[in-house]
């Protein structure tokens, strides 16, 4: 946090020279994990909670991003019985899937302080009464303080599987030196495709469709086009994320199958109907590979690429 003028700002790096200020009208709590630096702090958002200096949620975006998150793959999977998301602190993603249907939902996350200080401090996600019952393998949400790597190297060795697995992480370093960057790795990613039930979907929080700040999400989309036969992307118009989902198998007419289980949802969504589907499927030109290095120097009124 930095002051300016008597005014408390968040500086929030966006893209390589680019910060974007986020107003603090009052600090909730600060604390240093063994894994991040947790701000919350009241902002014109809401409520909201910083990941060293990284906006990870808001009071008024979170359940927006997180339906963009959770709904697409639980509309392309078989079944959503049982689930695992891996990151993902203040619990809604769980909670959602819970709500979608699920009987059973594994939550992993390696920071357990983080946890319970969303519990504690965000009006969002679990509750303190909540987590102590996921804690305790009270209810359908079991809450795992480990390693998300480890913890599928596990599951795969023991057979075990899920219908849903989401991975919901602060987004992939440049660089690759964040210890959550290999998470986003396609070792890992092909570790989840074995740790998913017939059927079975994942899908992952996968970067910015924005220009500037494409580097992360063109990686996660070469990844998933390697490694699975279908492919989905959504991206949030709602929101600045886009977000990616895979199936082992081959799906005819994946966005058909995905409105027809929307109009059946137990759970229903706010920012997600049939027409959003329509538009939100489509990823960037840029980002499916048909967007020319040309297009940048192309003259205005010259001729156009082909799509």
């Amino acid at each position: 946090m930095i002051t300016i003028n008597g005014t408390t700002w968040v500086a929030e790096p966006i893209a390589d020279g680019m910060e974007r200020l986020w107003r603090v009208d009052e600090v909730i709590h600060s604390e240093i994990t063994p894994f991040q630096t947790l701000d919350f702090a009241r902002t014109a958002h809401g409520i909201t909670l910083f990941a060293n200096g990284e906006r990870q949620s808001s009071e008024q975006t979170q359940q927006v991003y997180h339906e963009a998150l959770t709904i697409p793959p639980v509309l392309l999977a078989d079944r959503v019985e049982r689930c695992l998301v891996i990151g993902s602190s203040e619990g809604v993603a769980c909670q959602m899937l819970v709500a979608c249907g699920a009987s059973r939902v594994d939550h992993v996350d390696i920071d357990e302080q983080a946890v319970k200080l969303c519990a504690s401090r965000l009006p969002y996600g679990y509750t303190e009464k909540e987590l102590a019952a996921a804690e305790g393998d009270e209810g359908p949400i079991h809450v795992h303080y480990e390693d998300g790597y480890a913890f599928v190297e596990a599951a795969v060795a023991a057979g075990r599987t899920w219908d849903v697995i989401i991975v919901d992480l602060p987004d992939e370093t440049d660089d690759g030196q964040a210890q959550h960057d290999r998470l986003y790795s396609s070792t890992f990613l092909g570790l989840c495709a074995r740790a998913l039930s017939p059927g079975g979907v994942i899908s992952t929080q996968a970067g910015c469709p924005t220009m500037w700040r494409q580097t992360t999400l063109r990686r996660s989309w070469h990844n998933f086009i390697a490694a699975f036969p279908t492919v989905v992307y959504f991206g949030s118009a709602a929101h600045e994320w886009a977000f990616i989902s895979g199936r082992r198998d081959t799906v005819d007419r994946p966005h058909a199958v995905m409105g027809k289980r929307l109009r059946t949802l137990p759970y229903r969504p706010v920012s997600i109907d049939v027409r959003t589907l329509d538009a939100a499927l489509v990823p960037p030109l840029e980002i499916r590979g048909k967007y020319p290095k040309a297009w940048r120097r192309r003259p205005f009124g010259g001729p156009s690429p082909r799509s």
